[in-house]
């Protein structure tokens, strides 16, 4: 017999085909034709991240661990939650969708609510997007304004949306203030969705 444990609370899940546990999203069942057995568990949450065990009942005893992290889908922005841009400088908003299944399909751009149209009377306003391990949506704005200040949002079809405060500077009016004049930033990230442990 093949059973799974949680270890988060020492709660048998399953034995064989059947579940001795009252959350319906947890199943285990036998791949045909093969020696596996595979726990399944619907509608991941982060609540389930943790140890889970398989044990098989054969002399000797064998027993593997492993560790689950269920991540919800999150967005951000790099720089955030405020940007100051000099006055005529390039404006550069990074919205970082991470965590999702795909890639989303669709990013909407709200400016004070009002959703960013790129055939607006606002001219220079361009996207370009990278996906990769995690979906880099960038806003441009060539030449800022005073009419480009305010709280830009973005907003994934698959994912939280994020906001961003962008504050237009003119001349020295805030002294000791770091600027940002479309410099490139370098991010490395890691995360890992199963960690197998001997």
């Amino acid at each position: 017999q093949v059973s799974w444990i949680r270890h988060s609370d020492l709660h048998l899940l399953t034995v064989g085909r059947y579940t001795y546990t009252s959350d319906q999203r947890f199943e285990s069942f036998h791949s045909p034709h093969t020696h596996d057995w595979i726990l399944r568990i619907k509608t991941p949450q982060p609540k389930d991240t943790g140890v889970y065990e398989c044990q098989i009942s054969a002399t000797p005893h064998m027993s593997q661990r492993l560790y689950l992290d269920v991540r919800e889908p999150n967005t951000y922005f790099i720089g955030g939650p405020d940007m100051f841009v000099d006055l005529g400088s390039m404006v550069n908003l990074s919205c970082v969708i991470s965590h999702t299944e795909k890639p989303p399909t669709e990013v909407k751009w709200f400016h004070r609510d009002t959703e960013i149209s790129f055939r607006g009377p606002r001219d220079g306003v361009s996207v370009i997007t990278e996906k990769a391990e995690h979906t880099t949506v960038h806003l441009l704005m060539q030449g800022a304004r005073p009419s480009d200040s305010g709280i830009y949002t973005c907003v994934p079809n698959n994912a939280p949306s994020a906001k961003i405060k962008v504050h237009i500077l003119q001349g020295n009016q805030v002294a000791g203030l770091q600027t940002n004049k479309g410099s490139t930033h370098h991010f490395l990230s890691l995360y890992v969705f199963f960690v197998y442990i001997n």
